[in-house]
């Protein structure tokens, strides 16, 4: 059967909006990583980071519509390495920032926030993309929505492109909104001590998650 584009809207892609936001919009360490990251350096920084969070979890999605409970099995046995991994990731980002915040606290450079350190575009959206793509929750959570109807009862492949996109929109546009918040931050905070401050509230929120990842249950 045709779908239309009434149906679309209402069976794949509003659907697939609510799982993105759903999936984006609690606060983690990504989360505080991106807004630490925006305010020392520049909202171009941190869009490309959100991109690259919002490719993720679009691939994560595809795979989920097309590969259904297969995706979440196939994943599961490797689910723990992967938190691991993650974790230990997260944590090298924190201690990198950390040092990076101390070693510089008593620099009296007060330059814009975007000339404050060597993170570029395409390296924040690679860095962000790998951090999600370790992150084995996001396959099984689409997964799951996928199997109990959520990108629409007997989608075909244009319900499944909607959903997909949907997803992409939801995540992309909370990043985005996180790291014009962090540019703001940034340019509140513009002096060396505001930038370490941030910079070390950054690294504990980062820490806390990564051990959390690390922790049974």
């Amino acid at each position: 059967m045709t779908e239309t584009l009434p149906d679309l809207f209402t069976e794949s892609f509003l659907p697939g909006l609510w799982a993105g936001y759903a999936l984006a919009v609690p606060v983690g360490a990504l989360a505080a990583l991106l807004v630490s990251m925006t305010a020392r350096t520049s909202f171009r920084v941190g869009a490309a980071a959100a991109l690259g969070v919002g490719t993720a979890d679009g691939c994560y999605a595809l795979v989920a519509v097309a590969g259904g409970g297969a995706a979440a099995r196939a994943v599961a046995p490797v689910a723990g390495p992967l938190r691991a991994l993650a974790a230990v990731i997260l944590l090298g980002m924190a201690v990198r920032t950390a040092v990076r915040a101390l070693r510089h606290r008593h620099a009296h450079d007060a330059a814009a926030p975007e000339h404050s350190g060597p993170v570029r575009p395409l390296r924040a959206y690679l860095a962000f993309l790998g951090l999600t793509l370790v992150n084995p929750w996001a396959i099984v959570y689409f997964s799951a929505l996928v199997l109990a109807g959520g990108a629409g009862p007997g989608a075909g492949p244009a319900g499944h492109a909607a959903f997909v996109a949907a997803v992409i929109t939801a995540s992309v546009s909370w990043q985005l909104f996180l790291a014009a918040g962090g540019a703001a931050l940034g340019r509140t905070l513009t002096g060396p001590r505001g930038r370490a401050v941030t910079a070390l509230v950054s690294a504990v929120a980062v820490s806390a998650s990564a051990v959390g990842l690390l922790l049974p249950g």
